[in-house]
Order: structure tokens, then sequence, then C-alpha cells
């Protein structure tokens, strides 16, 4: 096999090789051999990939609706997408297809059913009456532009203002536009002559459906009487108009302008405004009008039967207020609130306990959507408080910038996160419940709990509770607080590794079973956390400095300068280094003048109280050496078992005790090669001392510190250039060679050398060159003794290839199944320990599941590693290749994960091509490759992570996280786990007209809307207006809502529609064929009594 050995390490150097065909030949020879020792389960079936949820904030949101009787929440984006909210728990994430922004949302209140009108000049109408809602028809205008849309309640006439300034009718029903329009000309004085520019308000008067409220963006109002077809009133004012609101009587309405004013103005005295206000404007004493302010983009007017009416509005604030939060203003009777938001107000609705307009309307709540939020704010309560908001919206109240996926976690670790995480919440929220609380939860099939980690820009990392496709955030920290904060721009000169953000995560590594947490951050920081639940001050922050540079000598001969000897065990030669230190170094500028030996952030000298959660064990800082700033750490690993955190670079690697507070290992990466290394480079002897790199990792143990000084290295670009460049300019081949980053670690127990007989601790590294090196660990025993004795690293000379870099590697047993790095149970540290424990510790081992000692020796264990380009099943202790898998020739793989899934393990892949694959294991038979999402940015590549049981997610956009599934039975199961938006719910009677107002008149007028805008009376709409599309969502939507009778009857009214046919005779023998099974005969005629005068939507 020797022959075989040498073509591994020539594997990632020649790209094709005449003997490569061969090596194949026999490792699919050797691959049979041992294929009948280890039964696959899993099979091509047990996949199929789909979307699940979406959680988070919808990104850049455009409009907003509620529906009164349901109590659902609608959101628009810019993007296309559609977010509705049910109660806490009940979410839905629906797409237009053609991505065009979403201009206004209109409910079709109570009847399970949404118009969007979208900035491309299409009308949807879907179905909510369904898990997944779906588009059942469409309309698309040709020659004119939508500007706004209105539906009255009950009504099934929708009018679509336009930017012409006409009104067109569209019945929502058959989508099918009436040959009734109000055109701008006809609607304004005939003695104007100048356009009066686009619709931006339409609305039916509370007490008489026959008058319709138009509103011009130039300040023109006209009450249009619909059965005359012309106008009653017209009102004319100087200000541009940006919205128009009624008083529920019917004889006021209030607009608001361009220049900050409201005007209220009488129905029945158009010559000018009733009453002028300016809420903001400042009040000049001699009775000139006050300075203009900001326009007010909208004002809602609602009344109460016990006080005065609400007048809420967005906007207007004076022009003098600079560097003033947007604000919304809550006027009632004499009080003025001025409620300040912390993002631009996209669109607010004041929620009501009635859905007729021409009632009270008696407002509890407004919601206000944000830019980047979603407030709901009390109006029954003094000082008007805000709800506690119990969507998980705030993912990205710090970007983003990396997350891990946890699956199948230990049962107690989401209760334990939870209860220190109440404790961080905030108080003087409103004592009400949520408000929006429509729809129905789904069945939970899923028990397994599941954990996201997110890190963010700020420093700041969230747990959420992810389980059975719900997310709520458990506990939140913030890894800045240890750090010093710098007052000004001047006070900060070590931070410039970085522009901004100098605290953002990078990578994050967390073992469930022991709760250690371990973060690498943007400024070369490691910072090693342990759980517990009691409150601690430290007095002094334990930290470690670590010098990690290096350089590749252009000529390749080392013999010029001298090579000092090696420091002897025990004398380091930064003792610094090895004591935990309460305040940085202080030598900030080395004999040159270039600054050395400072970290790029300062550690806090003050004591530090620590919360109940996750307190600071060790923060380790990479320093800079000789005027070159520290590389930003590209891959990082902790191990609970063995006290032990790893990270390296593109300069090397380090080693930290975190027990011990020790550095162990601190290494250039070619050094970890010794005198193996295939690109024969060699280091450039130092200005100081330094070890030779000939001894590699030989002679190091925990006593043996690293040399003072690392020579300065060209700056790898490893998949993030946002660091700063280096200022060496030698770019030879060897020069770029030498920027092999550390991009795997893996802590595990297995075979390290071919002539083990049993397995032991060691260390796994990949590196950016498709290299894998093994570094054993010789641990003390437990107990006291872990604590004093020293912890030897030692070289194992075992060296593996593959091509491209190395992103994962895992262990399995002679049986095939994973086996797991050895981990500690948590328990807590905070609390002093008494004797017994104390023995008990002594005598505890490490949980580990590694194989028994009386398995069979030879062949005991498989070695997965997976790289950019390929993957290769190892097999240990004889260092075979049994199986190998080029993954992809033209791409390369972003993430690989072994999961396991149905009681088996695989391997899954993510593609930059957009390519989502997954592989037996150990055979690495191809089981799915699914088209799923280009690499289009990033965010994407940075977020996308596998887990356990067929899961996985990514960042869909800055604010929301999009969730997946590769497994074929979660697939199945999702109809049933996602939650009911619609819920049968009886629509409230209508007020009371009361005697008076019965025998007198006066009370709401009613109109025959069909004999106004149907057919017969008006004739067809011009075929080159607008155009009919059916939605994909028709037959088969009300198919998948077609739950019982009513759904039943639906389908067949629809079916029927669609084919433009009357309802005549064919209506029974359908329904006939529909209701044919007898357990529904009795129910289908009861229902089609109730319902016989209704359409469809009404049910």
């Amino acid at each position: 096999m020797r022959k075989f050995n040498i073509r591994k390490v020539l594997d990632g150097l020649t790209a094709v090789s005449s003997a490569a065909s061969a090596s194949s030949a026999a490792q699919q020879q050797q691959a049979g051999n041992r294929e009948s020792e280890i039964q696959e389960t899993l099979q091509s079936e047990h996949f199929q990939l789909c979307k699940t949820v979406r959680h988070g904030f919808p990104y850049q949101p455009s409009a907003l609706a509620f529906d009164p009787v349901q109590k659902i929440l609608a959101i628009g984006t810019q993007t296309g997408a559609l977010r509705l909210f049910g109660r806490p728990g009940v979410e839905c994430y629906c797409q237009h297809d053609s991505g065009a922004a979403v201009i206004q949302l209109q409910f079709l209140i109570n009847e399970g059913a949404l118009v969007s009108a979208l900035a491309d000049d299409t009308l949807h109408l879907w179905n909510l009456r369904q898990k997944r809602p779906a588009i059942i028809h469409s309309l698309k205008f040709n020659r004119e532009r939508i500007t706004f849309c209105h539906l009255p309640f009950q009504s099934k006439w929708l009018y679509v203002g336009t930017e012409r300034g006409n009104i067109h009718i569209v019945n929502v029903e058959s989508f099918t536009l009436s040959g009734y329009v109000i055109m701008w000309n006809k609607a304004i004085e005939l003695s104007s002559k100048s356009h009066p520019g686009p619709i931006v308000h339409i609305s039916d008067n509370p007490m008489d459906e026959g008058k319709l409220l138009i509103g011009f963006e130039s300040g023109t109002v006209v009450l249009w009487d619909l059965k005359s077809k012309k106008a009653d009133y017209r009102y004319s004012h100087d200000e541009a108009i940006h919205s128009v609101a009624w008083h529920h009587e019917g004889k006021q309405f209030i607009c608001s302008h361009s220049d900050g004013t409201l005007t209220i103005w009488n129905v029945k005295s158009p010559t000018r405004p009733f009453q002028t206000i300016t809420p903001h404007g400042k009040q000049l004493k001699d009775g000139k009008k006050p300075e203009p302010c900001k326009p007010i983009l909208k004002v809602e007017y609602k009344t109460t039967r016990a006080g005065e009416p609400f007048i809420i509005l967005s906007g207007g604030l004076s022009y003098d207020t600079v560097g003033r939060r947007p604000c919304l203003t809550v006027m009632h009777g004499k009080s003025t609130a001025v409620l300040e938001m912390d993002y631009s107000i996209v669109d607010f609705l004041t929620l009501c306990e009635t859905p007729y307009p021409n009632d009270f309307q008696e407002p509890y709540a407004v919601v206000v959507l944000l830019e980047k939020d979603l407030v709901l704010i009390d109006l029954a309560q003094n000082g008007y408080p805000i709800f506690e908001n119990p969507y998980p919206l705030t993912i990205h109240e710090s970007p983003v910038t990396c997350c891990e996926y946890f699956a199948d976690c230990p049962v107690d670790l989401i209760p334990a996160l939870y209860s220190v995480g109440a404790r961080q919440k905030r108080q003087g929220y409103s004592k009400k419940e949520w408000p929006i609380s429509g729809g129905n939860w789904g069945m939970i099939t899923q028990s397994y709990p599941e954990i996201i980690i997110t890190g963010h820009a700020d420093g700041s990392i969230k747990f959420w509770d992810a389980s059975a496709i719900t997310l709520q955030v458990l506990y939140k920290l913030k890894t800045a607080k240890v750090f010093e904060k710098s007052r000004n721009k001047d006070d900060r000169p070590n931070t410039d590794i970085v522009d901004e953000d100098p605290y953002a995560i990078q990578i994050i590594s967390w073992c469930p079973e022991s709760r250690m947490l371990c973060i690498a951050g943007v400024s070369a920081h490691v910072i090693i956390y342990r759980f517990s639940k009691q409150e601690v001050t430290t007095e002094v922050i334990p930290m470690l400095e670590v010098r990690l540079l290096y350089e590749i000598n252009d000529i390749e001969s080392p013999d010029g300068e001298q090579v000092p000897p090696l420091p002897t065990p025990g004398t380091g030669s930064n003792p610094q280094s090895i004591v935990p230190q309460s305040h940085p170094s202080t030598s900030s500028s080395s004999s040159d003048g270039l600054r050395d030996n400072v970290p790029c952030l300062k550690v806090k000298n003050s004591p530090l109280k620590q919360s109940p959660g996750y307190q600071i064990e060790l923060v380790i800082q990479l320093v800079w050496v000789s005027g070159e700033p520290p590389q930003q750490i590209t891959s990082l690993a902790v191990n609970s078992a063995y006290g032990l955190v790893v990270f390296g670079n593109c300069n090397g690697i380090a080693m930290v005790d975190y027990l011990q507070k020790t550095v162990l290992l601190n290494l250039g990466t070619i050094e970890l090669y010794g005198s193996n290394d295939p690109y024969r480079r060699e280091p450039r002897s130092p200005r100081k001392t330094r070890q030779p790199s000939g001894a590699g990792l030989c002679d190091i143990n925990e006593g043996t510190m690293v040399p003072e000084d690392r020579c300065k290295s060209p700056t790898s670009d490893v998949k993030d250039n946002s660091f700063s460049r280096s200022r060496s300019s030698s770019v030879t081949s060897i020069d770029k060679e030498s920027r092999e980053a550390i991009s795997a670690l893996h802590f595990c127990e297995t075979f390290t050398r071919k002539a083990d007989t049993s397995p032991s601790p060691c260390l796994w590294v990949g590196t950016t060159l498709g290299t894998v090196l093994v570094i054993v660990l010789n641990l003390p025993p437990g107990g006291e003794q872990r604590l004093l004795q020293p912890v030897i690293v030692s070289p194992s000379g075992t060296i593996l290839r593959l091509k491209g870099a190395i992103l994962r590697m895992a262990f399995l047993d002679t049986t095939g199944s994973l086996v797991s790095p050895a981990h500690e149970p948590w328990r807590e540290h905070n609390v002093p320990e008494d004797k017994d424990e104390k023995d008990k510790l002594k005598k505890r081992r490490p949980v580990s599941v590694s194989p028994s000692s009386s398995q069979e020796i030879s062949e005991n264990q498989y070695a997965v590693i997976c790289s950019e380009k390929q993957a290769k099943v190892i097999s240990l202790p004889s260092q075979n290749c049994i199986y190998k898998q080029n993954i992809t020739e033209t791409s390369f793989v972003l993430r690989g994960d072994i999961v396991s899934l149905s009681n088996s393990i695989c391997l899954a892949c993510f593609c930059a091509n957009g390519h989502i694959m997954t592989f037996s294991l150990p055979s690495l038979r191809p089981l799915l490759d699914v088209y799923y999402l280009p690499l289009t940015n990033m965010r994407i590549a940075r977020t996308f992570c596998f887990t356990n049981n067929g899961q996985a997610l990514y960042l869909v956009s800055p604010t929301e996280i999009q969730r997946l599934t590769y497994s074929q039975e979660t697939c199945e199961n999702l109809q049933e786990m996602l939650g009911e938006l619609f819920t049968p719910v009886e629509t409230p009677e209508a007020p009371n007209r009361g005697f008076f107002k019965g025998l007198f008149g006066g009370g709401a007028q009613s109109l025959d809307r069909e004999e106004l805008f149907g057919e017969s009376a008006s004739g067809k709409a011009s075929r080159s207006l607008a155009q009919h599309i059916p939605g994909p969502g028709g037959i088969e939507g009300v198919k998948g809502a077609a739950s019982g009778v009513v759904g039943e009857l639906a389908r067949a009214r629809l079916a029927l529609d669609e084919r433009g046919q009357k309802l005549g005779e064919l209506e029974e023998k359908t329904a006939a064929m529909l209701y044919s099974a007898d357990s529904f005969s009795k129910h289908a005629h009861e229902m089609m009594l109730k319902y016989k005068d209704k359409k469809w939507y009404q049910f």
C-alpha cells in the first residue's frame, strides 16, 4: 500500500494522475470486501428536500393589513413576500412569483381571503383557508398603474384607483372588471385646467355606501354619487394629500397634508375646512400661520362611546427637530402623546372592536410597522405602553454574522437556558394579552429539542428554542462586556484590524452535553464560557495573549543564521503567556517603533459581575507582532473532557489548556508538518529567539513556551478579505503555497498511527490545502492531578491528503455508528463541593463513545473527511482509503456535515452551485442531489448549516432564517405540523340603527352594488385594460382547504365559475357527485340550505 500513500500526498498537487484509476479500482475492491460488514439502511427514498418555515422580521416591509374578526395580521414586502401572523406560533410565509413590491393588502374580512396589489400593476386573490395559502385569481392591468385599493366590508366589489386618476371596479369573486369606471375628468371641476394627480384615497361614506370619497394627490377631494354617476361635492386644498379618514357618523372626514397639517371637513361645507390643525407646528403669537412641518403620511380618526375621539398620525414633525427619531402621534381630547420609534414608520393600523365602519370604533391598540420592527401600542392604558412581542422578530437586532443548529439536544438544555434567560426580560410592558390571536397551532409530530445559536456583529449571542418548527428566544449573551469600550475614535488605535464591529462573532463552538461554549471574534479573540445557574463576581478576568505570526523564507536555505537551542521545559521564554494576566501587556512597540505584543481589544481590569447563564472562563487574544495585526481565526474547537480549546488561522495553530490557563501549542502551519512538508517550505529565521521548524512538534510539551517572536506572513485571504492587507510584497509561488490556513479541527479518541493497538485522545487538524494532520494528546489523570500535571502534546507523523480545503471530520465505529467526541457531563461549578463529591470527581472519567477494546483491533474505526471537492472514508488504524467520492468538479462545497437521520448517519453537503447532496456512510453512495439555491451572497455561505433528523437552515435575508428539511418523513408530516390561519368565527352583529333612525331615516344607507356594477347595468370592461390570470391555487388550492361539506361545495362552485357557466341545474348535479358519500348526505343538505345564496368566499 505504500504506492497508494504516495498517491494521496500528490493528490492535491496533480489534478489528474494516470495511476488514479488504478488506485480507485483498488479502493473499490477493498470497499467490496468491507461492505458486507456494515449494513447501510439509508436509501434515496428516505430523502426529499422542501422548505419548512421562515422565521424573523419580514425583510424590507412595504404594506400592512389586519382582519379584525379573524385577528390575523398580514405584512407585504418590497420583494413580493407575504407574511401572515396569528397567535404566537402561527406564522406563514408566501411569495408572489414576480417578486414585485407589495403596495397594498386588503383582507376579505372573516372570509379567509386576501387581495394583494403589487407594483407591477397586478392584483392577486389569496385563499387563506388552507395551511399553505395559494393564489386563486390574478388580474394584470395593462394600461394603468395601480396606486390605491379599497374593499368595503362585506362587499365583493373592489375599488382600484390608478395613477391617471381613474377608478376601476373589480369583482373579487370572478376577478373580472366591471364596465363601471369613474374617470378623473368627470370627477373634478370642469373648469379645472390641471390634472388632479394619482388617486391616493378611496372610501365609501360609513353611513351611505352609495357615496364614494375620492382623494387626489394634488389636494382635491371628491364625494362621488355612485347611482347618479356625478360628483356631489368637491373639496379643494392648496397642499398635497397623503391620506383621508372618516368619522364613523359620515358627517366629517379628516385629511393629512404635505405641510404637516390636518384639515377636518364637514361633508356639506366644501368651501373651506371646518378646522385646520398643525400637531407639531410652533404657534406664533401674531396670529400668523404656524411654520410648515414635515408631511403627515397617514392619519386615522377613531371614535369611542365614552369619550373623545382618537386622531392617530405618523410624520408631521417640525423641520428644526434634527436627529429626532420617527414618531407616532396620538391625539386624544386635549392630550397629545408623541411616541418615538427606533426605525422609520412604514405603515400603521388602529385595531378596533368592530369591523363595521358606521359604529363607534372603540380603538384598543395601534400596530406600527417599522422598517425593522413591529410594535403594538396599548391605547387603553395610561402612558400607552407597548405589548411584549411574542414573535421571533429580533433575529437582526444586531446583524447576524454566523449561526449553528443543533437538533436532538439533551432534554434539560432548553429549560436551563429559558430559566436564565427569563431574568433578562424587560419590564413595563402592557398587562394585556397579545391582540393578534387568530389561527390554530398545528399538531406536534416532532418531539426532540432543537436549538439555534446566532452570533451577531455587536458580539452578542442568542440561543433560540427551535423545536417543532417554532422559534422563541431563550437567552442572550453579550460577549463584548468583558472588553473596555473605547470612548472616542482617537482612543481605539488597536482595533483597526477591522473598521467597525470589533466584537463581531465569527465562529461558535458549543458542546450541548457539557454546556461549554467557545466563540472566536473578528478581532482575533477567543472566549471560553462555562454555564452556571449562580451569580458570581470575577475579581480578575483570566486571560492569555498568544503570538501567532509566521513568514516563509523566499530562499530555501535556513543555514545563514544560527538557530538558538530550544527553551527547556518549564522555562518558557514568555512567562506572561502562561500566567493569567489581569491586563494586557504593556510593551506596545518593538525596537523599530512598530506596534508589537498588544492585542486588538483591551480586557477590563475591574471586577466583573456575571449573571446566571454563560460566565467567562478564559479570554485568549492574538497580539500584534512587529507592526503586523493578528490574522482572523478560521477554525475553532473546544473539548470539555480534555479541558482544551484549539484555534487556527492562516499563520498557524494554538492550543490552550483552559483548566490550567496555559498555552500548550503555538505553531506556524508549516511547523505542523515537521520534516514531512510536501511543499518543502522553510521558515525564515526570526529577528529574536525562535524555535527551529525541523523540530516541529516533537519536543513541545506544556512547559515549552513558543518563542517570543513570530515573523510576519502574507495575509491569507481565506474566504473573507475583510481584514487589512499585509505589507509583504513578495508573492512568489512558494509564498502562495504558504497561505495554508487551519480550516477544520476535531478532538476525538481514535487511532493516531498505523501501529496503534488502541484509540487514544488526539486532535485532527485540516488545512485549506487539503492536508489532515494528527496531534496526540497525553492527558494527566482526572481530579486534582488534572490541574497539577501538564498535558503533553506531540505529533503522530500521520498525514492524509484530499483535494480542496478540509471542511469537516468525523469518526465511525466498526458498526458504522458515529463516535461522538468525549465530553464531561455538566455540573454546577460555582457551588462548593463536599468531600464525597470530590472523591467521585477523582474517579470519574469523561464520557466517551469510543468502541470497547474487546472489539477486533484491526480496522477498528473509520475516519470520514469532507473537503471542498471530495469526501474520503479512511480505515483506522491501517489508514487505507476504502471509499472516495468526488463531490463536485466545477464548484466547491460550502458546508459539509455528518448528521444522523432515521437511526443512521449520512454526509450532507451544500455546494456553491446551489446543489444540496447527501451521501451514505461509510460507502459514500449518492442518495440525494437537488438543485436548491445558488450562492447569491456570502450571507448564505456564512450561515448555512445542516443538523440531525434531516434539518437545515440559512439566513435567507438580513432579518430572516429559512428552515428546510431533507427528510422524506418530515416532508410528509409538514402539513400536519403547520398551523391553521383560518378558523370559523361568527361575524359580529351589525350596529342597531335605533327606533327613531329607523322611523325617520338617517341610519346607514345600503346600496345594491350588483345592480350598479354588474354586466347587465354597466356593460363589459375593455378587454385591453386588464388581463385575467387563473392562479395555481385554483381548484387544487380549494381541494387542500376542503375539510367537510363547506369546502366541497366551495370547490364545486369555483370550478363552475372558472368555466364561466351559470350555477343552475349543473350546481345540483355537481353537488350530488361531490357529496355522494353517505356519511355526508344529511350534513350536505343542511349546509346547502344555509349557504344557498352565498358565494364560495363568504363561507
